[in-house]
């Protein structure tokens, strides 16, 4: 019976590899032949839509986490970066850490879905002077960072200085651009009543948008909607303009319009001031895929089982994967709703492999969208109905509530949301330190069950 024992290896605790496991549990719960492992950098489920939030002290940090040892039963859970990647021998080895050698773990079937990263465009230093919204260390850094530039500003009696202090630019104006946008600018206004010396004209929110309009892939009306109230409550959305460089404290952007129109002069440049920059343009396949043996364009390469063509067995999903949807010709967008349907649809995948029965081809359509742009205002599209205003609102906060995994985060959540009608946010900096570059320690010789 050992012999025979089948190890699933799921690579990745976002939305595509926890619904995968899930899946795989139901499926396997009592069949003792069935070995499923799931490694992740965080011990923790992080509800990504909810991080603009975090960031503006709505929600308090950890309402937005679930730890994932509380999601499973059968799973065996390992805590660990990925080391290397190695589907010719079907092994895959994590990193160690000062208490904790690293070790290899051997697998039949592997899911891969370790998500993305922000990508930079090779824009020099982009990286290191940006702030970026994917990680929940993320959305605590850029909540400091926003205290701290209201705390220098309250004191500073250069006008030009504190006005560089007070704005914020957002490069991006996807989902998470615009609702970063959105919770950046009621947290500010919501705090400056303790801060006497700054006025209202001091502060400037800036979304710089390199096409010509906002939340691409959403309907055209409902984003000419949301554009008119991001205005209507102070935020500047520049369409059309590229950014070229950021200094630490300027902001060099392109029109792009007036540099296509006139492409034997110089395009119109132009330069804002700013100490904070808050980067949500795009994403890229993380550093452990790019260095794989695994073919990649804009993520791993997949059929239409989501198996990697090269290597049966393999899968890859959610941001790790690109297929092409043949009835747009485009590839399916890296939401959370898509990660979670090809995360079910690997899990049946895996199933039938084992039971040797027929695979499932991966075919979903959207069954709708949602951001919101700020107090009691959203957008949202559900089975082709358009809604806006306080109603969206309302759809959005009810509908992700429902997918938080566990009731007594909903529960959390749903308190802090209360809180925040009656009471003002908080304003207290927590001085958060960004992570340490990591080491590498060696293997182990074996395979340890080190849990």
């Amino acid at each position: 019976m050992v012999e025979n024992k089948k190890r699933i290896l799921i690579l990745g605790g976002g939305f595509a590899g926890i619904e995968c496991t899930r899946k795989l549990e139901s499926y396997f719960i009592h069949d003792v032949n069935i070995q499923i492992t799931l490694v992740s950098e965080d011990n923790f489920f992080l509800f990504t839509p909810m991080l603009p939030q975090v960031a503006s002290g709505m929600i308090e940090t950890r309402h937005i986490i679930t730890p994932i040892r509380t999601l499973f039963v059968k799973t065996e859970f390992y805590e660990s970066k990925i080391k290397n990647i190695d589907p010719y021998g079907k092994i895959v080895t994590l990193e160690g850490t000062s208490e904790r050698r690293g070790i290899s773990l051997e697998y039949d079937f592997l899911v891969l879905a370790l998500g993305s990263q922000a990508n930079f465009f090779g824009i020099d230093k982009m990286e290191e002077r940006a702030y970026s919204m994917k990680t929940l260390n993320d959305a605590v850094v850029l909540r400091n960072r926003v205290i701290d530039m209201l705390e220098q500003a309250e004191n500073e009696d250069d006008p030009i200085l504190k006005k560089s202090l007070l704005t914020f630019v957002i490069v991006g104006a996807g989902f998470a651009g615009v609702e970063t946008a959105g919770e950046l600018i009621d947290f500010v206004l919501d705090a400056r009543k303790h801060y006497p010396h700054i006025t209202r004209e001091d502060i400037r929110v800036i979304i710089l948008e390199a096409v010509s309009f906002i939340l691409p892939g959403f309907n055209e009306g409902l984003a000419k909607f949301a554009l008119k109230k991001l205005t209507q409550r102070g935020i500047e959305v520049k369409l059309n303009t590229k950014l070229s460089s950021f200094s630490g404290t300027e902001v060099i952007i392109e029109d792009i319009t007036t540099s296509m129109k006139n492409l034997v002069n110089q395009p119109n440049i132009g330069a804002i001031q700013t100490r904070t920059l808050i980067w949500t343009a795009g994403v890229t396949p993380v550093d452990t895929i790019k260095k794989s043996v695994f073919k990649t364009k804009g993520g791993i390469i997949v059929n239409e089982f989501l198996e990697v063509p090269d290597f049966p067995g393999v899968f890859a999903v959610g941001d790790c994967c690109t297929l092409i949807n043949p009835k747009t010709q485009k590839p399916y967008p890296g939401t959370a709703q898509n990660a979670q349907e090809e995360g079910k649809l690997v899990a049946y995948n895996l199933r039938a492999l084992i039971k040797k029965e027929q695979k499932k081809k991966f075919g979903y359509s959207s069954r709708g969208q949602m951001a919101v742009i700020g107090k009691r205002a959203a957008i949202a599209t559900l089975f082709g109905i358009h809604l806006h205003g306080i109603v969206a609102w309302w759809v959005w906060r009810t509908i992700y509530l429902s997918k938080i995994p566990r009731f007594d985060k909903r529960f959390r959540i749903l308190l802090d949301w209360i809180i925040d009608l009656f009471f003002d946010r908080d304003i207290a900096r927590l001085k958060v330190l960004r992570r340490e570059a990591p080491k590498d320690y060696r293997e182990l010789d074996e395979v340890d069950d080190v849990w």
